[in-house]
């Protein structure tokens, strides 16, 4: 119950943890049994709430990898993913951007792009969401945050 006290886990996060404590099988099988019962564990809760910090910062593409890594399923994942719609990624592409190279001169699209594209990239940002966020940051479109 403490591991659960700190922050949403995925089963399979409990799952580790607990047999990384010297926990049985059997043990760990029956704590996650009541856990279920109780309703303390549920993988698309955690995920869409995982989805909902972290897309600030992150691409679907990294988040999606993130959860995997965490045990979610793929259905769930992709469940949680779908309220991460382009526009949402766009303005998160858009703030990261403005919060890394807001002050900076830049001169034109093809500088931006070069400078900021790869990180987005890594960040887990499609092409086409990397391209659209540096032409709006490029024309002065504000991030959907500034209305």
């Amino acid at each position: 119950m403490r591991l659960l006290g700190r922050r949403p886990h995925s089963r399979v996060e409990i799952q580790r943890k607990l047999t990384r404590r010297g926990y049985s099988s059997e043990e760990v099988d029956s704590a996650l049994a009541r856990l279920d019962e109780l309703g303390y564990l549920n993988d698309l809760c955690f995920a869409e709430g995982l989805v909902r910090v972290r897309s600030t910062s992150r691409g679907p593409r990294a988040l999606s990898a993130e959860l995997a890594q965490r045990g979610v399923g793929r259905a769930q994942a992709d469940r949680a993913l779908a309220s991460y719609n382009d526009a949402l990624q766009l303005a998160s592409a858009m703030r990261i951007i403005e919060r890394t190279y807001g002050k900076r001169e830049i001169t034109g699209y093809r500088e931006l792009l070069g400078r900021v594209g790869n990180r987005l990239l890594r960040l887990g940002f499609s092409t086409t969401i990397v391209r659209g966020a540096c032409r709006a940051v490029m024309s002065g479109t504000p991030s959907v945050d500034e209305d």
